[in-house]
């Protein structure tokens, strides 16, 4: 069995409440309704609309149009809840994204928003930090007390659970890409130079290989596919990006002293030409810390959708209780 590929990936939950959740990325919003046996129905893409400071309310008008066909195509099922999560700086307990460079977004409070026009209880969360809930109650770090989840994409985001619970910080929690492990490397996106997402991302990968080569259309596989065939460069831009990822896991251990850190995304699909060296890295530069198993996600494409779905169920079970 390959140790460092994605198994089982389930796409449905228990028994429960019936949601409708939405994840809303930079290209695409992610929709799904989950019926009350669990099952997700219904899965569609819509392109996300960008229109600069208005883009809050063009994503907002989005959602209702996708909830309009939910309700045409699925007429016996009715959402007791809806569920949003997006990338950025995300308070959840708010429900509130204070930040979000990529939207344009500033303190838009998407819980509320959309509450009151459907009516219904309502959760807003980080991307990520809903995967991570996925991963933690159905996949890799199940059975952990105190566990990390990475996201390695476009970009790299952490879920941090500590003795059972999300640590959230405000939305300020989880940003390891943002963990600094060259201070004279590539100026990040934040701000910040040598930012481990401008080393060890799927995105800085093909980047940096781009830029040292000029071939611009390929992604972090072909760029690691040509590393195995023996190409210089994509070797080098592999192994930057390996030690990258291993030091921000050696600051994680340092700090946290996780069980385990389970890794997914795009680049966690490399299996074990990614998670054999990533475990010989964080070997050699850790010394008495406690060893976190580092274990591939199981939940593939759409645990953010599930993460958002069990946060919709929680809202709707926290409408339900008695005052």
């Amino acid at each position: 069995m390959n140790s460092g590929s994605s198994a089982d990936q389930p796409e449905h939950l228990t028994p429960g409440a019936e949601v409708v959740v939405f994840d809303v990325g930079g290209t695409d919003i992610k929709a799904a309704l989950f019926d009350s046996g669990g099952r997700m129905l219904g899965l569609r893409r819509a392109p996300t609309p960008h229109r600069g400071p208005s883009t809050s309310n063009a994503v907002f008008e989005r959602i209702q149009e996708l909830l309009v066909e939910f309700r045409s195509e699925f007429p016996e099922v009715s959402p007791t809840a809806i569920g949003m999560i997006a990338p950025g700086l995300v308070d959840d307990d708010l429900g509130v994204v204070r930040r979000s460079a990529n939207f344009d977004w500033h303190d838009v409070p998407f819980r509320r928003l959309l509450a009151e026009k459907n009516k219904l209880p309502a959760s807003f969360s980080h991307d990520v930090r809903a995967a991570g809930e996925a991963e933690f109650a159905l996949g890799a770090a199940r059975g952990f007390s105190t566990v990390v989840v990475m996201i390695v994409g476009t970009g790299i985001a952490a879920s941090i659970v500590i003795g059972g619970r999300t640590h959230t910080a405000e939305g300020f929690a989880g940003e390891i890409g943002h963990s600094i492990v060259n201070p004279e490397g590539d100026t990040c996106a934040c701000g910040s130079r040598g930012c481990l997402e401008t080393v060890g991302s799927a995105g800085a990968i093909a980047r940096r290989y781009a830029a040292a080569t000029g071939q611009e259309k390929l992604g972090a596989r072909e760029v690691l596919a040509l590393a195995q065939a023996g190409d210089r460069v994509a070797g080098q831009i592999w192994d930057e990006a390996l030690d990258a990822l291993a030091l921000g896991i050696g600051q994680i251990t340092a700090l946290l002293a996780p069980e385990a850190i389970v890794i997914g995304g795009g680049l966690a699909e490399a299996g074990d030409a990614l998670f054999i060296p990533l475990r010989e890295r964080v070997e050699s530069i850790l010394s008495f810390h406690r060893r976190p198993q580092l274990l591939p996600a199981k939940i593939g494409q759409n645990a953010g959708l599930i993460g958002a779905a069990l946060r919709a169920r929680a809202a709707a079970a926290q409408e339900e209780k008695p005052t």
